[in-house]
């Protein structure tokens, strides 16, 4: 097989295991579906918050000091902080919900902010770059320093286009949103972004305490 070939069905392959990964439910989801609702483009600004931690990680592990964030004591760190991070997003869509306006149940930062800080605040996206992504990166190794540009490309593009077409379907829809499915969506998006701040302490304190 010629090492082009191998290199398409390799980033075939970072498509398709990023794209099982950004199309889960979770906080960068609710707050895509919160901006959304204001702004088509939110998506786009959120996926580029997104990159900016992604990317110099992508790079941390290439150059080999990825597993750092296997460490306990560093799992627990981002577990707790990111956790309480959660909490706050949570609390401040909750409490916009009190809002007449079309404002309610957005929160208060640039879309920007709001992707760099769901992303940075979320400890399953370190162990996934540290165990899943590592994996990614050293077989992109063997493809040479095309192949981790070829592979970063192919991994934010897939990042980029869901998070694009989320906030463009939420923004084409607004129309049918009523104040009380308004409510009802944001209540759940903010309880889903406490859940998650609840369920990431829990888990830097079982991987502390066994």
């Amino acid at each position: 097989m010629s090492e082009g070939l191998s290199l398409l069905l390799f980033l075939l392959s970072v498509a398709v295991v990023s794209l099982s990964g950004v199309m889960m439910p979770g906080p960068v989801t609710a707050v895509i579906v919160s901006k959304g609702h204001q702004d088509s483009k939110a998506g786009v600004w959120i996926a580029l918050g997104h990159g900016a931690i992604e990317l110099p990680l992508m790079a941390a592990i290439y150059l080999g000091i990825g597993s750092v964030f296997t460490l306990p004591a560093v799992h627990l760190s981002i577990s707790f902080a990111g956790g309480a991070m959660m909490l706050y997003l949570a609390w401040q869509m909750l409490r916009s919900l009190r809002q007449a306006s079309a404002e309610a149940g957005v929160l208060p930062y640039n879309s920007v902010l709001a992707g760099l800080m769901t992303t940075a605040a979320n400890p399953g996206f370190f162990l996934w770059w540290a165990t899943i992504g590592i994996a990614l990166v050293l077989k992109a190794r063997t493809f040479g320093f095309a192949g981790i540009v070829s592979m970063a490309i192919t991994h934010w593009a897939c990042d980029f286009g869901w998070n694009w077409l989320v906030s463009w379907s939420v923004f084409r829809s607004r129309r049918l949103w009523s104040r009380r499915v308004r409510e009802i969506v944001f209540t759940g998006f903010g309880l889903l972004l406490a859940g998650f701040g609840i369920w990431f302490i829990y888990t830097g304190v079982s991987a502390i305490t066994g």
